[in-house]
């Protein structure tokens, strides 16, 4: 039969990373290439117990049709939560989604039309580009340092093109690591508070810092409270719980939560209320933050253990990155003639998977880049891991000639 799909399937592109993840299920990979968290550290007695505690409450609302905005008593958690953040939202100010990848895609719809201009950092999460890219924007990157997005650039990318979006990751971002200095945080948000331009601020990763000392207030929080804010914040409990509850939530002003909820209506009607109420559960007699401080030292341990492997051999010589303060990523520029697309095929036959860094790009050009996961591999793991991409490399150094 000849399908009539909608024209905006034109603009929807396949996930290079859930591509890979495809391609290495049920082989003796290595991946690399997922963001995804440790298995072993998930809480899953306690999640057990929390979701027995749900059965054993009888309460058959549970298991019935709830509140799209979330469980009451879940934003009332999540509130006081984000108070210790300097995050000043109240249950009202507050949405349950389906995981953060709702809460991108749900402000897109309230917030996009087709034609219209979103900023983000370049590069960014692939998954984020998707979503801007299938509502028909023109997505343009502004370039970062060393301290994040570069405000000069910022605000000449606002002047010229009036978006109605600047999508950041501040704190240990996705797929660079990179955490924006203190004073870069204040800088974007007083040009977008200026020039009135929303920030979609996307925190998966904030809490996984490794030093605590070390971490920097949130755009939100700078803006005061939520009220108001031109900062929409959004979070999971996919890297420090599970993913597989597919709990996030977005924190903004409450009119700009009223239009989510509608537009959240038309995708689900409203999240899980078993996930929701185990959350509660599990929020109520759980130690979250010492699970936090454990998955903080052992991700560190793992960040440093790919470094030294990196910085051991000498076929990764040429090669640079900067170890990461937080987060799951470590990005590698790979020298002059060494194509990451071209390289993959080589590392799946060797036994190890790695993301190429073109797909995080706004326009989508070949980049001497790779993104590696260390949060997901133990350090045996990621010695072995980065051995067969060491293999690998010097496997396609000699297939194209390159100099060793």
């Amino acid at each position: 039969m000849n399908y009539r799909f909608a024209d905006r399937m034109s603009r929807f592109s396949s996930s290079a990373v859930r591509d890979i993840l495809k391609w290495t299920q049920g082989k003796d990979i290595i991946s690399f290439a997922g963001g995804l968290p440790a298995e072993e550290m998930f809480p899953v007695s306690q999640l057990k117990q929390a979701l027995d505690a749900v059965f054993e409450a009888d309460n058959r609302l549970v298991f019935q049709y709830g509140l799209t905005e979330g469980s009451a008593v879940l934003r009332q958690l999540l509130s006081q939560r984000l108070a210790l953040k300097g995050i000043h939202a109240s249950p009202h100010e507050l949405l349950v989604t389906t995981g953060s990848q709702q809460s991108i895609d749900l402000t897109a719809r309230i917030f996009v039309e087709p034609g219209d201009y979103v900023l983000t950092e370049n590069p960014t999460y692939l998954a984020a580009l998707q979503v801007f890219q299938a509502a028909g924007a023109t997505v343009a990157g502004v370039d970062r340092d060393s301290e994040g997005i570069r405000p000069e650039l910022l605000e000449a990318a606002v002047l010229t093109h009036a978006p109605r979006l600047l999508y950041v990751i501040p704190s240990f971002a996705n797929p660079t690591g990179a955490v924006w200095s203190l004073e870069r945080r204040k800088q974007v948000l007083d040009i977008c508070s200026r020039h009135g331009v929303v920030i979609v601020e996307d925190d998966p990763y904030g809490e996984l810092v490794f030093d605590e000392a070390a971490a920097k207030p949130s755009l939100m929080a700078l803006s005061g409270r939520a009220a108001d804010s031109p900062v929409i914040y959004t979070g999971t409990f996919s890297k420090t719980v599970v993913p597989g509850l597919r709990t996030g939530w977005a924190a903004a002003d409450e009119q700009i939560i009223r239009q989510l909820a509608k537009a959240k209506q038309s995708a689900d009607l409203h999240s899980s209320c078993l996930d929701q109420q185990a959350l509660v559960e599990l929020l109520r007699g759980f130690d979250l933050d010492l699970h936090i401080r454990m998955l903080r030292t052992a991700y560190a341990k793992r960040m440093r253990t790919m470094a030294e492997c990196l910085r051991s051999d000498p076929v990764w010589d040429r090669c640079s990155f900067t170890e990461p303060e937080g987060g799951m990523f470590l990005w590698l520029k790979l020298p002059d003639g060494l194509d990451p697309e071209a390289l993959l095929p080589v590392a799946i036959a060797e036994g190890v998977a790695f993301v190429p860094g073109s797909g995080f790009f706004t326009d989508g050009m070949a980049q001497p880049y790779i993104r590696l996961n260390f949060s997901h591999s133990d350090p045996a793991k990621i010695r072995e891991g980065m051995s067969r991409l060491t293999r690998a490399v010097a496997r396609y150094m000699e297939q194209t000639g390159l100099p060793a």
